[in-house]
């Protein structure tokens, strides 16, 4: 067990059609033909790890020009930011009593548009930037080739960082903060499980989970979201048999119910 404090930087919202977060959650059928879609809002959060070793920032949230040309317009459609302009990373880092001089280093759970987004203001700085091996090559072909996910912005990555790989399945850069590589949602989706003195164990999914029912229920998120279906349900089998093994408290990637109870922190 670490002391160390986890604080959340809330980053806006995201908007989606629930179908996108769980796998055929709204159908047609006889009794309703022509059911009504929801357009859902969910969050995007960051984390400040404040640990004896060094100050973490995990993931970088949306860019603050992703409406305005940074994102494709198709995916902005599908996918728009609230008010992005006012979330930029260095304002809401003050917002939660830091700034970017402040983190020693970046975890990156994936590379996806909004979650990448800050990474631009740590380059040409030292500031090591963790991220697993295969999402960093399946980002990079997904950005340049017509293969991969559209879900990647060559210019949220494509600068002078300072990149550590991380090539297995379970590292620990830092005490008692273990990386793992929860492949899935993305080919190099990583989870967190922190080990904390007074809060317990928390295992952070990233977006192995969007929602709750995503890890309970096993209930995939869409096509749209899932890189590899069974690669995904066995991380997610993976990650209850370590949640089981250490009773840790499971946060998810953007569950608004959940959100809400958790913007606090663990201090």
């Amino acid at each position: 067990m670490t002391d160390a404090d986890v604080t959340v930087v809330p980053r806006g919202t995201i908007r989606m059609d629930r179908n996108f977060q769980q796998e055929a959650h709204t159908i047609a059928r006889r009794s309703d033909p022509n059911p009504g879609l929801e357009f859902v809002e969910s969050p995007i959060y960051n984390l400040v790890i404040d640990h004896p070793e060094g100050t973490i920032l995990w993931d970088t949230g949306a860019h603050p020009e992703a409406g305005d040309g940074h994102w494709p317009a198709g995916l902005f459609d599908a996918y728009p930011v609230e008010d992005p302009r006012e979330h930029d990373l260095d304002t809401d880092l003050e917002r939660a009593g830091y700034g970017l001089g402040d983190i020693d280093c970046v975890v990156q759970t994936h590379l996806h548009m909004d979650h990448a987004g800050g990474l631009e203001r740590f380059a040409g700085t030292d500031v090591p930037v963790y991220v697993h091996e295969e999402e960093l090559k399946y980002a990079y072909m997904s950005a340049t080739t017509d293969e991969g996910s559209a879900g990647y912005v060559l210019e949220d990555f494509h600068h002078d960082l300072e990149w550590r790989l991380v090539h297995r399945h379970r590292e620990t850069p830092f005490e008692d903060l273990e990386l793992l590589h929860l492949p899935g949602h993305t080919p190099g989706l990583l989870g967190t499980l922190l080990h904390l003195d007074d809060a317990g164990t928390l295992l952070f999914t990233g977006d192995l989970a969007d929602v709750a029912a995503n890890y309970r229920k096993e209930w995939p998120m869409g096509p749209g979201l899932i890189w590899n279906r069974q690669e995904w349900l066995e991380s997610v089998r993976t990650a209850k048999e370590i949640e089981r093994r250490h009773d840790a408290e499971v946060i998810y990637g953007h569950d608004h119910d959940q959100f809400e109870g958790i913007v606090e922190g663990w201090p």
